[in-house]
């Protein structure tokens, strides 16, 4: 029986009921302070001078109340408000009956800009950014989405606010499993769909998987990202690559390479040319898995939007147990999300789990959350369905500019996707980024995704082009972006002097 002097318990008519809780407003704010000084007074006025004219307290900011840094301090609450008011009289603090104690606006930290003076980054960036990765991050749909997430936040279980499965939120997994198996012919079902933070961390925890399996390469397109090649080659895996032409990657060829035990591959727009792998090299490819036990790891960075065909269904759909699906927002909505998901074959399932971990440490439950309400609701794909209709606007609109004022350039790669390729004449490469980079323009070349194709002693052809992403210009700045690309680009006589 505890002391009935002792302090070990508190008397539970001591504690206040919910009702009785001041709100959080009536705490005020946190600061640190350190007192130092011949007495309490002294040390609280230099201390919080001393934090207002190094900046700490920047000007406007509001202060605790007199009562509440008392009470944070363990001081006299008099000491403060004396305190408070030798600043305002100094003129570091302001005071006004319903607005508290705040920085004086005048009150400039030490080595402050002029009022009036303007600053500018060392290095500007460029002035339109036609790179490839990115969306029109303007047409982001807030509204929708704040919506979405009101509404998932209000009927999320206490639970969600844990770290949760592995796997990812099973309303998200659930969501997506529908919503792939409708537009994009996936087979999916929710408990073998793994949500992740991005593409590349998918890609990783496969590479710990093909590892633990003493896979020794990957085969990888002879156009793509440096990132995913690096990313595999830093795991120790060869990276021999698949040369590509105008029906996609050669995956007849995956039967002479040797250990190769997964290919990656962009089927329905590869990256960057942007054609399509061609039923036969699918069904190729298919063959090669079924007969090696190999994995087809399938990106489908970009699979949404397409203008001038058919949909192309995923290649996981001829066989979801040779083939890891991956799948991203970076594209559909903002790469700023980091939401992702693999969708697996069933007996990978419990290794990537062991490759992830037990809990899931790296995707917000409330952003998942969001994501499978903005799915469920339909926003999802009626975002999807506008910006497919701005894109291939945009699209046709760079197409017809480029017809009137450089008709010696050849585009292809734009019956989908979010990028085409303006074929260069022979040895302009180079200079035609150049001259963008001068103009404020930035762009990619064709040389920034190539790889030679390794294992048969061929090198691909030089081949001059500018990879061009016409979707991430905001709305006000497209016209201009288009203008400056039309500029730098040979003219008719130059290229039919090549």
């Amino acid at each position: 029986m505890a002391d009935p002097g002792s302090n070990s318990a508190t008397p539970s008519s001591a504690i206040p009921p919910p009702s009785a809780v001041p709100p959080p407003s009536a705490f005020g704010i946190d600061l640190h302070l350190e007192l130092t000084g011949p007495g309490l007074r002294v040390g609280l006025t230099d201390a919080l001078r001393e934090a207002v004219r190094t900046g700490r307290l920047a000007p406007g900011a509001l202060l605790p109340s007199s009562r509440s840094l008392a009470a944070d301090l363990g001081i006299a609450r008099n000491t403060v408000v004396d305190a408070y008011a030798r600043l305002v009289a100094e003129g570091w603090l302001t005071a006004q009956q319903g607005s508290g104690t705040r920085v004086a606006r005048r009150a400039e930290p030490v080595g402050a800009t002029p009022a009036g003076v303007r600053t500018r980054p060392a290095e500007g960036g460029p002035r339109y950014n036609l790179l490839l990765g990115s969306p029109n991050l303007s047409e982001f749909p807030r509204k929708q989405w704040l919506a979405a997430a009101r509404r998932a936040l209000t009927a999320a279980p206490h639970e969600a606010f844990g770290l949760g499965d592995a796997l990812g939120r099973v309303e998200l997994r659930t969501a997506l499993a529908g919503y792939l198996t409708r537009a994009r012919g996936v087979h999916a079902e929710p408990e073998r769909v793994v949500i992740c933070s991005g593409f590349h961390h998918g890609l990783m925890l496969i590479t710990r998987v093909l590892q633990a399996r003493q896979v020794p390469a990957v085969a990888i397109e002879s156009y793509g990202l440096d990132v995913s090649r690096d990313q595999l080659a830093s795991a120790g895996l060869r990276t021999p690559s698949l040369h590509v032409d105008e029906r996609g990657a050669r995956t007849d060829d995956l039967v002479r390479l040797r250990g190769v035990g997964a290919v990656l591959l962009t089927p329905a727009h590869q990256f960057p040319t942007g054609v399509v792998l061609h039923r036969d090299r699918r069904a190729a490819a298919v063959e090669w898995a079924r007969a090696t036990g190999g994995l087809i790891l399938e990106d489908d960075y970009d699979g949404e939007f397409r203008y001038d065909r058919q949909p192309v269904g995923a290649v996981q759909g001829l066989d979801p147990e040779r083939v890891v699906y991956f799948g991203t927002v970076s594209k559909s909505l903002a790469p700023g999300l980091r939401l992702a998901w693999m969708v697996l074959p069933r007996d990978l399932v419990p290794e990537i789990v062991a490759a992830k971990g037990q809990a899931d440490w790296v995707s917000s439950a409330l952003e998942q959350l969001t994501f499978a309400e903005f799915i469920a609701s339909g926003e999802y794909d009626r975002q999807v369905r506008s910006m497919r209709l701005r894109y291939r606007r945009r699209r046709d609109q760079l197409v017809a500019a480029l017809a009137r004022r450089a008709p010696g350039i050849r585009v292809t790669g734009i019956a989908a996707g979010l990028q085409m390729v303006l074929e260069l004449p022979p040895g302009t490469e180079s200079s035609v980024v150049e001259a963008a980079a001068r103009q404020g323009l930035a762009v990619s070349g064709m040389a920034e995704f190539r790889y030679d194709v390794a294992g048969s002693g061929a090198q691909l052809p030089l081949r001059d082009a500018l990879v061009v992403n016409y979707a991430a210009p905001s709305n006000s700045a497209w016209a201009g972006a288009l203008d400056a690309l039309c500029a730098v680009m040979p003219s008719a006589g130059d290229a039919a002097a090549e």
